[in-house]
């Protein structure tokens, strides 16, 4: 059954596992997912969590407002996934392509799904529009504004085009608002300029949601989402939600922004000592980038993580210990260059827990969690779906 969990070997301690594995702390994730909540039910608005980094029904269960939602995803996969465990309120928050169109009112017909989709353009409304009058299912819209020239979207003040697609949408599907997504602010860390790429945002949804209402088109939603301007608003008028998603397991990449702290990351990847080159420096694990993916974010942050920074199995991070680098299935783990820390003791056997740069790429590379709860582990897997 969907979402069912499992029970993993090994008790309480980790020698049972097979790795590479993904690690998830359950305490860690609720405390990330408590933080926000209570941030941002102090600026008045809804959470809608992004479910792409998490990809588990157990995880959405303990980050969205209640069993049906609300929630974000990013793929039709998800949202069948989703959809299939129960959750009724969700966008599919990437733009629409017409061919798409009956796989997503099938899941709205199947399971009920309040299903709304995103576009940007007046010939992907007027898809919809007719899609919609053919089917007899009026498609909720909301169209995707741009707020910081990141990626797709109408400019926030692009009167014109913002009302040519909202009139195409309300003949025949339903236009429900707006959503916008503060994809610079990845590039920030100052928080200064993080509260202000916030605020840049929220001035962008509200210009494009008065342009809609003045021209006698519905817009109740006014959805923006970022985790690090979600992190950094200090107030969210006009506004009616929130949409975040790697905030809650957090990562290197974010830590660098200034979204998270190291101790605020929930994931891991179990990894085992499988040799050494010591005239090198280099300690072998069994965890490469097919584990750990590939990506390099950090690269270009003040501090470069390599393919991810090494913890004891703790989680405790060693000082200045990184995966250098990274074969398909070798991870190389060595002292960081210009570093003066000593390298670690670890024999071929050991176990050390690898701190991810991205989660939504580590965890892609993964079908479940094994759930690390009190610092130990609890027993439950939790399944996680890929694909789209």
């Amino acid at each position: 059954m969907i979402g069912d969990t499992a029970v993993s070997p090994g008790g309480g301690g980790f020698d049972g596992l097979e790795t590479p594995c993904l690690l998830l702390d359950a305490d860690i994730l609720q405390a990330n997912v408590d933080r926000m909540r209570r941030h941002l039910d102090g600026l008045g608005v809804t959470l809608r969590p992004h479910l792409k980094t998490a990809k588990s029904l157990e995880v959405a269960r303990r980050a969205m407002a209640g069993p049906a939602g609300p929630a974000t995803v990013s793929t039709l996969r998800e949202a069948e996934y989703f959809a299939e465990g129960g959750v009724r309120d969700v966008i599919y928050a990437v733009g629409i392509a017409p061919q798409k169109l009956d796989r997503v009112g099938a899941i709205r017909q199947r399971w009920g799904a309040d299903l709304a989709i995103v576009l940007d353009s007046a010939a992907q409304a007027e898809a919809v529009a007719a899609w919609s009058r053919r089917s007899g299912d009026a498609l909720p819209v909301l169209i995707e504004v741009d707020a910081d020239g990141h990626r797709s979207g109408v400019g926030p003040r692009d009167a014109e085009t913002l009302v040519a697609i909202g009139r195409a949408v309300a003949d025949g599907a339903s236009l429900r608002g707006v959503l916008l997504h503060a994809g610079d602010s990845y590039g920030l860390s100052d928080p200064a300029a993080l509260r202000r790429a916030a605020e840049a945002e929220r001035v962008a949804a509200v210009a494009a949601a008065e342009i809609l209402r003045g021209a006698g088109l519905p817009c109740p939603v006014v959805s923006v989402g970022s985790t690090p301007t979600a992190r950094y608003a200090e107030t969210l008028a006009g506004v009616t939600e929130v949409r975040a998603g790697v905030f809650m397991i957090g990562d290197l990449f974010q830590a660098g922004v200034g979204s998270c702290t190291i101790d605020d990351i929930a994931l891991t990847v179990l990894a085992t000592v499988i040799g050494h080159q010591r005239d090198k420096g280099w300690i072998i694990t069994d965890a490469g980038w097919m584990a750990l993916s590939r990506d390099r974010g950090t690269a270009r942050q003040a501090v470069d993580q390599g393919y991810g920074l090494a913890c004891d199995i703790a989680g405790r991070p060693y000082p200045d210990l990184i995966v250098r680098d990274a074969n398909q299935e070798h991870g190389i783990v060595a002292v960081r260059k210009g570093a003066a820390a000593g390298l670690p003791d670890l024999p071929v056997g050991a176990r050390l827990r690898i701190l991810p740069n991205h989660a939504c790429a580590t965890g892609a590379q993964h079908d479940s969690y094994h759930v690390v709860a009190d610092g130990r582990l609890s027993g439950e897997i939790w399944p996680r779906i890929n694909g789209w």
